[in-house]
């Protein structure tokens, strides 16, 4: 079995796992039955066919899609930083304009109930506990980075002086402002003389 063809059967059954416990997704997408779609997520791609339920299955032959969907090169750290939204926006997208829409659709508000999986391998009870410990973590994460950046940035500014600071730089874009206009008044007195 080829890489392309292991990410694809894991990127399916992950899909068709979301989509078992979502009947409103399964719903938009059984209107599409034998519509094949390729996404092209690089380094990896999918191609896949809709089937009567609404769920979705890996095709190994090179058919003809209805609607192929190329993702931008940083679709994977917009997916990872939580903008799902971001990554199909930037998609291009060629084919069938419904049958898009719907994956589209389906693919922007299908959501991961990872508490509910979890819970059914550790319990409820340490399932949430570590679920709120493992947000706490990556917040935590967030701001550390956001603190690091921000202090980077004022011993740059303030200390090292190796960057100008915002106010620096309006101030010098108001002396500039200034300079012009006078210039301009000056060039109106010798052009009178």
């Amino acid at each position: 079995m080829s890489a392309d063809t292991l990410s694809s059967a894991i990127f399916i059954r992950a899909v068709n796992h979301l989509l078992s416990s979502e009947s409103w997704a399964r719903e938009r997408l059984a209107k599409f039955p034998q519509k094949v779609a390729y996404i092209n997520a690089v380094p990896i791609e999918f191609l896949f066919v809709v089937d009567q339920d609404g769920l979705l299955e890996t095709l190994e032959i090179s058919e003809s899609p209805d609607v192929s969907i190329a993702l931008s090169g940083d679709w994977l750290m917009k997916a990872i930083s939580g903008q799902a939204g971001a990554v199909l926006a930037s998609a291009k997208i060629s084919g069938s304009a419904d049958f898009a829409e719907a994956l589209s659709f389906v693919f922007k508000n299908l959501r991961w109930d990872a508490e509910a999986d979890l819970s059914a391998w550790i319990g409820d009870i340490p399932a949430r506990r570590g679920l709120q410990t493992l947000r706490q973590c990556l917040a935590w994460q967030r701001d550390a980075s956001v603190s690091f950046i921000e202090n980077v940035k004022e011993f740059l500014v303030e200390e090292s002086r190796q960057l100008i600071g915002k106010n620096e730089v309006n101030e010098f874009g108001r002396a500039v402002s200034i300079l012009r206009d006078d210039l301009a008044r000056l060039e109106q007195r010798v052009s009178r003389t």
